[in-house]
Order: C-alpha cells, then structure tokens, then sequence
C-alpha cells in the first residue's frame, strides 16, 4: 500500500480513523453505516437506498472478485447492478485487494470507484468503527484522502467534525426517475412508484409477465390506468415523502392490490395513519431473521433500511405482516380486508435464500 495516499475517517463525536485512499482522491460527507454482508459489493453500492450514506462493509476483504461488466439487459436494466451508477458518498473497508480474480470482471474495485468519483479508505479497523456505531447510534463523518485541498492531520482525535446531515434531504427525490418508463409486455400493468427500486424489482415483476408502468415518486397515478400498485424500496426520511403518501392514500380508496417494500413499507403505513421513527443504527445486512406473525415461519433476509414503521400505531384496519427476531420492529404490515400489504425487507434478494420470493406471487395473483 506504500503507493497510496493516507486518509482518514471522521466522526461528528470526535473519532478519526487514519487509512489509506484507494478510490476517488477527493473528500466526501454523510451519514456513516455498515453493512454485515459477506459478498455483494456491486450490488450494495448501487443500490439507490445508500444514497447520501458512506457505507462500512463488515466483512474483512473487500474487492478479490473484481467488478462485473456494465451491460444491460433486454429490458435496459444493468445485469450485475441494481441501478445506473454508485449511489453511496463513500466506501469504508478493512482490507482492500489489489488484485481480483473472477471469470465476468472486466475491472478492480478501486478503479470503479475513481471512475464514478467515490472516495473509499481501507485500512479501517472496522470492527471498532461497527462496534461504536452499535453503542452510541448512528453519526455523520466524512472521508478525507491526503492531498485534496485538506490534510489528514488537521482533525485532531476528540475535535468536533461538523457534517450535514443527508436525512434532513429529500434522498427519494435525488434518486427517484424524472419521467415515465414502461418496462415488459403483459395483460395485467402494475403501476411502480419509483422511490429508489432496484434493478432486481423490476426484474421480478417483469418475469412474471406484467407491464411495469415506472413513475416518479411524487406523480399522481392515480390518473393512470392500472391494476396493481407497486411502492419500491428508497433511502432517507420517510416523512419527506408526503406527495407519495397523499397518492396512495387516495389509491386506498379502491380495491386494487398494494404491495411495498422497504420504504414502500413505511408509505404504505404512513398512508393507513402510522408513524415512522429512525432506528437507532438501521438494518443493513444479509442475515435478518424475519418471523410472519400468526405462524411459525422464520426468513432469513436482506435488508438496507434506517428508518422503521411503529407497530403499535397500526389502526384497526391493519396488522402486522411481519416482525424482526432480533429487536421485535416492524418488518411488515397487511390491510385486514383488502389487498394491501407490504414488506419491510428486500423479498427480490438473491444473497442467500429467495424463499420470500412469494410475496410478488402473492401480489400477483390479486390482480
């Protein structure tokens, strides 16, 4: 590592982190998260849901299988990412590898990252950083290689490190499509409000034969023609969603199917009256154990998520879908007499067990 540039990790509590620079050579802010997924660094750090945060990924070695090439499929979708471009500020690892060695990568983790102007540090001790985040929640830093109009050994360990807050953005809006995009040809059209979907969402929907009707956030389809709604996974603060709330309030008017995910679950709630609140350092792994109320099935789930919907301030019309094994939140919510429902989780993931694929066959079939 002798031919990279020293950087270092910021926290808003005073905590610095020295380390080495191996991504884009300029400095970067937000809210600093981590990520227990083993394999998968593609796919995290294009998922829209990152937007805004500087990722810490968990597991100790970090780029030994390269980056997979950037096509698209038949559809226009990006076959090994799940979405157009990086959206996290910034990368955190332990232990960067130089050199990778995998059959479909066509280039270095570090490379990419200079590519789309990411900055990263490695030489972290991540367990601390983790192990800190756990204890007093989550906090904004920032990433700031040597030699990018600051220095390295200008923070001193215990100085206060004032950072912006990305939550108090519209994080939807920045990641949200501007405009309409159809997708897939079927005789029943699903209408998704694009929040920040990922990829691998619209893959699903596509393969079990449905028109995707895509639309931005705030768009008011309840203009549009359509016989299912769909409410995508996204990142930031619920609440900033008000446009997408109103909407789906008024499409709850009617009888046809809703299905959310993610932050589809919190509009979803927020549409039937619920509250929102952010967890204390949200869930972001591939290792969730999801239990479905009424039955003893147990998942194991990915999730990307900092905010969570209060369970006990769910109406009579509605009840838990879902709920967390580890600290008892929400993970789900479904409508007693209509067909609304929704998932905290990612049930499109393919990092492990797809068996909650059968949510989109369960959406489906109530069209």
């Amino acid at each position: 590592m002798a031919e990279m540039k020293k950087a270092v990790l910021v926290l808003q509590n005073g905590m610095r982190f020295e380390g080495w620079s191996f991504g884009y050579e300029g400095a970067c802010d937000g809210e600093v998260v981590f990520s227990t997924a083993m394999v998968g660094y593609p796919e995290s750090l294009t998922d829209p849901s990152y937007s805004g945060q500087i990722l810490c990924v968990s597991y100790p070695l970090v780029g030994n299988y390269g980056i997979p090439p950037r096509e698209t499929d038949e559809n226009g979708l990006s076959r090994c990412f799940e979405s157009e471009k990086i959206h996290i500020r910034g990368l955190i690892i332990s232990y960067y590898s130089e050199t990778y060695s995998h059959w479909d990568a066509v280039s270095s983790l570090g490379d990419w990252l200079k590519e789309e102007k990411i900055p990263a540090i490695c030489g972290v001790d991540t367990r601390e950083l983790i192990k800190t985040i756990r204890e007093e929640g989550a906090m904004l830093g920032a990433i700031i290689p040597d030699g990018c109009g600051h220095s390295v050994s200008m923070w001193k360990a215990g100085e206060k490190f004032p950072v912006p807050d990305p939550n108090l953005d519209n994080q939807v809006d920045i990641v949200s499509c501007k405009e309409i995009i159809r997708y897939g040809k079927g005789n029943k059209k699903v209408v998704l409000v694009d929040c920040g979907v990922k990829h691998q969402i619209i893959r699903c929907l596509i393969n079990r034969g449905i028109e995707v009707i895509r639309v931005p956030w705030d768009y008011d389809f309840n203009t549009l023609e359509w016989d299912g709604l769909f409410i995508s996974n996204g990142p930031g603060n619920p609440e900033l969603c008000g446009k997408a709330v109103e909407h789906i309030r008024k499409a709850m008017e009617g009888d046809k199917p809703i299905f959310g995910i993610c932050m589809g679950n919190q509009l979803l709630s927020k549409a039937g009256g619920a509250r929102t609140f952010k967890l204390r350092y949200g869930h972001r792994s591939h290792n969730q154990p999801v239990r479905e109320i009424g039955t003893n099935r147990c998942f194991i789930t990915s999730q990307n998520h900092g905010f969570a919907v209060d369970g006990s301030s769910l109406s009579d019309e509605w009840e838990p879908y879902f709920i967390n094994m580890n600290d008892g939140t929400n993970e789900g919510i479904r409508h007693k007499s209509k067909p609304f429902f929704s998932a905290q989780f990612h049930p499109e993931a393919s990092s492990g067990p797809v068996d909650t694929e059968f949510l989109f066959d369960e959406f489906i079939s109530r069209l």
